[in-house]
């Protein structure tokens, strides 16, 4: 793996395969093209958090921790001022106030930047009902979610393509970070996802950041694939 990495790091690819060593392996192939990468709880108990550390201490890399942690105030600070050791860049909880509290606590001194999600890009309205989630347009309750985890102290939050201009229009968005999901390039299947938007799209409306996963560690070629959805940003 090469120790050179590019200065556009809005790209950042989801390292979403089964263990270390398949992400490894994947980062290999991918090379100088990507300096960012998401690892999240699948890989936790195939050696994810020491892939991690690989990554950013050897390799220069930077490291998104996609945890989404979800727990009592008290749990979900000792969890991320664990974290906050390996020194990673950001690290996901979900944006209920008080989880978002305490993982700002927990980060300490730390630079490790805490996002908050929103809703997840998976889900739509149906979903939100079948969860009990109360009546309401999606995008109203992604955008009052927002607000209160920048209130809560969230350094930027998770949304769709599809909410990340009315997010950006927010004044209390004005020094926060938008990290879009759920982004397919020209021609990719949708996978999961239900609220999707094309690289270009989710930057034009204000995202800081893409996660592109699938359509880059699924291609023929990784590299070539990473390289083509940098291709595409503004």
């Amino acid at each position: 793996m090469t120790e050179t990495t590019p200065t556009d790091d809005r790209l950042i690819v989801a390292l979403d395969v089964p263990d270390a060593h398949a992400g490894h392996m994947l980062a290999n192939r991918i090379g100088d093209a990507v300096s960012f990468y998401k690892i999240g709880l699948g890989m936790l108990t195939g050696g994810g958090l020491a892939l991690a550390q690989e990554l950013k201490d050897q390799h220069g890399k930077r490291i998104f921790l996609d945890m989404k942690l979800f727990d009592i105030g008290a749990t979900v600070e000792a969890a991320v001022r664990g974290l906050a050791r390996f020194e990673l860049d950001f690290l996901t909880v979900h944006g209920d106030p008080h989880v978002v509290r305490a993982a700002r606590e927990g980060t300490g001194a730390s630079g490790m930047q805490i996002l908050a999600v929103t809703i997840l890009t998976s889900l739509d309205r149906l979903d939100l009902d079948a969860g009990l989630i109360r009546p309401g347009h999606l995008s109203e309750i992604v955008l009052e979610r927002a607000q209160r985890a920048f209130a809560a102290g969230a350094d930027g939050v998770i949304a769709s393509p599809q909410e990340a201009a009315m997010i950006r229009a927010l004044p209390e968005a004005a020094s926060k970070l938008i990290v879009t999901p759920g982004v397919r390039p020209a021609g990719s299947a949708l996978g999961d996802q239900k609220r999707v938007a094309a690289p270009a799209r989710a930057i034009a409306d204000g995202a800081d950041h893409i996660v592109v996963g699938r359509p880059i560690w699924q291609a023929p070629d990784p590299r070539t694939a990473a390289l083509a959805v940098r291709a595409e940003l503004p």
